[in-house]
């Protein structure tokens, strides 16, 4: 038997979005009992980003965020965008860049930091706040509509069998639910698929994250400093970036962002990144440096066209859940901040009228009329012109965002990730460089550097609906992509002693939860769905 615990909202994710729903629902409504669960060990522990923080919803939810204290403390100072060739690049003058570039006003930050900042004023107006408990299960009441979620079961062994440290999850009931589990949530999409809410929708389209912190020498370091990149070491057809971030005492974030919809299924992300890192305008940053933490995380880029129906009976989507990143700005921050806002506006409206586990139609309204939406309509078309390459794309969206501001009279629309491999055959193989440890890593170093942890005694949180198509479909026509769109060494195929008889070996307890394989998996094999609370990375100051 579960135990029952009853509230008046429940909210699945403890990031940014799920944060300012809780906070915004006790300045509005301090009577509103309001409960948060979060999978990390601690809030913030999942949390990944780049980050450049634009303050403007931080402003309307917390105005004297300075006096209390947030980590929002490195304006940048400057601002680099760079095209790169193999040998050299050239520096854009910062007037020709359009404005989703610019980053005066905005703060270099860490997300991780910020967010347990949040988690703490939450938690100082009311809200309770559960980490470690994972939303495992969706619940509906005899209406069909949502009634809460239950946490996961613990001391359940790899078998399925209970062990001696058996413990059943709790089901939490709410008058309405709302989910921020972050991009590609595995309650999300079985939200979508139940209600249909993609009727309307473009596919969503995603990028790969992958993240390193550095401590560099003084010499080397200039806070505030934003560097943004493209072009080497992807080829033309590729979309991707990259990005170094001085903030702090000597601390440099460099990242590197894939579009998830490359064709060349030997294409490595990780390699991709190590490589850039060589670049000779970029190693000077890290020479004499020291790597200190790593991290991966999928980010959902579709924007506009790809946002499904908000809301549903008993509940609603915000944040990445539903897809509010501004692509274009590469910043979501402040967009997940913002729908969490007026998620929970259209929460109190309902609950003073004693309304409960209805449609919150006001939320959408919200939305539609909010700077938020005439933030993501100026930014609409950056992703589908990008998927034509990173030139031509790059001088599309500069048209689009210079001549048109960003109101072109035209919609262009996204295609899923997955559906964009192509066979093996058809593509050539990539050679990657051996890593040397000093600037350039492998896998299970970095993963080291996550501080991941998993219980290896119980079930696999990575599901094959089909255990056969790894071989008969992924190996046999696209050479096992999963062995190197991984940013964490998660899938290997292994061979007997002859080099026949192939397998795929799962190692689940490398998982950084990025979600890259749910993504671009070629058949949509791969199903994640959430580990024991509590496991997965914990990121300490990313």
């Amino acid at each position: 038997m579960r135990e029952v615990m009853e509230f008046d909202v429940v909210i699945v994710g403890g990031g940014p979005a799920g944060l300012a729903a809780a906070i915004r629902l006790k300045q509005l409504n301090a009577d509103t009992s309001v409960c948060l669960i979060e999978k990390g060990a601690e809030i913030g522990a999942h949390i990944l980003s780049g980050a450049i923080l634009d303050p403007r919803a931080l402003n309307e939810l917390i105005p004297d965020w300075r006096e209390k204290g947030a980590p929002v403390e490195t304006e940048v100072t400057e601002d680099r965008f760079l095209m790169l060739t193999e040998t050299g690049g050239i520096k854009f003058p910062n007037f020709t860049l359009p404005g989703c570039f610019q980053n005066h006003g905005n703060y270099v930050v860490s997300l991780g930091l910020v967010t347990r900042w949040l988690g703490e004023q939450a938690e100082a107006l009311g809200v309770e706040i559960y980490p470690g408990f994972a939303g495992a299960e969706i619940l509906y009441d005899e209406n069909g509509a949502v009634k809460g979620v239950a946490t996961g079961d613990m001391g359940v062994g790899r078998d399925g069998q209970h062990t001696d440290a058996y413990q059943p999850g709790m089901e939490l009931h709410a008058k309405y639910t709302l989910f921020a589990e972050g991009c590609r949530g595995h309650l999300g999409k079985q939200l979508e698929a139940k209600f249909n809410l993609r009727a309307d929708a473009d596919p969503q389209t995603y990028g790969l994250g992958i993240k390193e912190l550095w401590e560099v020498k003084p010499e080397q370091f200039k806070s505030g400093l934003v560097i943004h990149s493209a072009g080497w070491p992807l080829q033309s057809d590729t979309y991707g970036g990259a990005f170094l971030y001085h903030y702090g005492g000597n601390k440099v974030a460099v990242g590197f962002v894939l579009g998830l919809g490359y064709s060349n299924p030997y294409l490595s992300p990780f390699e991709e990144f190590q490589r850039f890192k060589t670049h000779p305008k970029i190693r000077t940053f890290f020479e004499g440096g020291k790597r200190i933490a790593y991290g991966a995380r999928a980010l959902a880029a579709g924007g506009l066209q790809s946002l499904p129906k908000l809301v549903f009976p008993g509940g609603a989507l915000i944040g990445d859940d539903a897809g509010f990143l501004n692509a274009s700005r590469i910043k979501g921050s402040h967009t997940a901040i913002k729908s969490g806002m007026l998620a929970a506006e259209s929460l109190v409206e309902a609950l003073a009228a004693g309304r409960s586990r209805d449609e919150l139609a006001s939320y959408p309204e919200k939305y539609r009329n909010s700077w938020l939406y005439q933030e993501l309509y100026k930014a609409r078309n950056f992703k589908p012109y990008m998927r034509m390459g990173t030139n031509l794309g790059a001088l599309l969206v500069g048209i689009d965002q210079t001549l048109f501001r960003g109101k072109a009279p035209w919609t262009l629309h996204n295609i899923a990730d997955h559906s964009k491999l192509k066979p093996a055959a058809e593509c050539t193989p990539i050679s990657y460089p051996k890593p040397d440890g000093v600037l350039t890593f492998d896998r299970l170093s970095s993963v080291f550097l996550s501080n991941t942890n998993h219980e290896e005694n119980q079930p696999c949180h990575l599901q094959l609906k089909d255990a056969e198509a790894a071989i008969n479909f992924n190996l046999a026509i696209y050479d096992a992509p999963e062995q190197r769109y991984c940013p964490a060494g998660v899938y290997e195929i292994l061979r007997d002693a002859s080099g026949g008889h192939p397998r795929l070996q799962i190692n689940a307890q490398n998982c950084v939860h990025c979600k890259t394989c749910d993504i671009k998996d070629p058949g949509q094999n791969i199903n994640w769905v959430v580990p024991q609370g509590g496991e997965g990375p914990i990121y300490q100051t990313m």
